[in-house]
């Protein structure tokens, strides 16, 4: 009698094992990813229409960067990266979403939007990170203390502040956090080169993917 219930139990669980077999195999054949794949990257959420673009047009290696302007390591790596552009003059275009994870950032975000609208986001950017120390305290980004920095490069600063108050700028932020959750943006920087992510966070691995793309699009 326990032998039988032995066989019948295992008959149940091969028919189990095959009908998830199938289940799995038609899932992939209807182009369904199984459970254990990796999601597909919505190219749309990579980069929008309002995305500030540094380099040539052309440039086939796309480094598509999550980015908040009072993250420190955003700050260390933004040289880099520019070293990486220099190093492959033309070869290379970096576009900038906004991920302003810290408090109060979302405001910085709106500064620097409004620099870029009087011809001065990069040399704004730049001011501000080479001080952030100055306007982040405590990780809280203080726009406050932020503004006098900018006043420097020659703005209106008049038309500045009208400007960080236009609702347009609020639908950009909320446009950009948006996109960062679709891709599972968590922290900053996160990067994309040519739609692929980093396999693992650092330095070396963001050169590695950069040569890599370079090497296929340029041999």
């Amino acid at each position: 009698m326990a032998r039988k219930a032995l066989i019948a139990g295992a008959v149940i669980l091969l028919i189990a094992a095959f009908g998830i077999g199938v289940y799995v195999d038609q899932r992939n054949r209807a182009g369904v990813p199984a459970a254990s794949a990796a999601p597909a990257i919505d190219p749309s959420a990579l980069v929008r229409f309002h995305s500030p673009t540094l380099g040539e047009a052309d440039a086939r290696v796309h480094i598509v960067e999550f980015f908040d302007p009072a993250c420190g390591t955003c700050r260390d790596f933004y040289p880099f990266v520019k070293r990486l552009m220099a190093a492959n003059p033309g070869k290379i275009r970096l576009t900038l979403r906004y991920a302003p994870f810290h408090k109060g950032s979302d405001e910085v975000v709106k500064l620097l939007e409004a620099a870029r609208k009087q011809g001065k986001l990069w040399p704004a950017l730049e001011a501000l990170l080479a001080a952030q120390e100055q306007w982040t305290v405590q990780h809280v980004a203080r726009v406050d203390l932020a503004l006098p920095l900018v006043a420097r490069l020659g703005l209106t600063m008049e038309q500045l502040r009208q400007d960080m108050q236009s609702p347009a700028l609020d639908e950009l932020v909320r446009q950009d956090l948006k996109d960062a959750a679709a891709l599972d943006v968590a922290q900053t920087p996160e990067f994309f080169v040519n739609g692929k992510p980093l396999p693992s966070f650092g330095y070396d691995e963001l050169k590695a993917l950069v040569e890599r793309a370079l090497r296929e699009n340029y041999g």
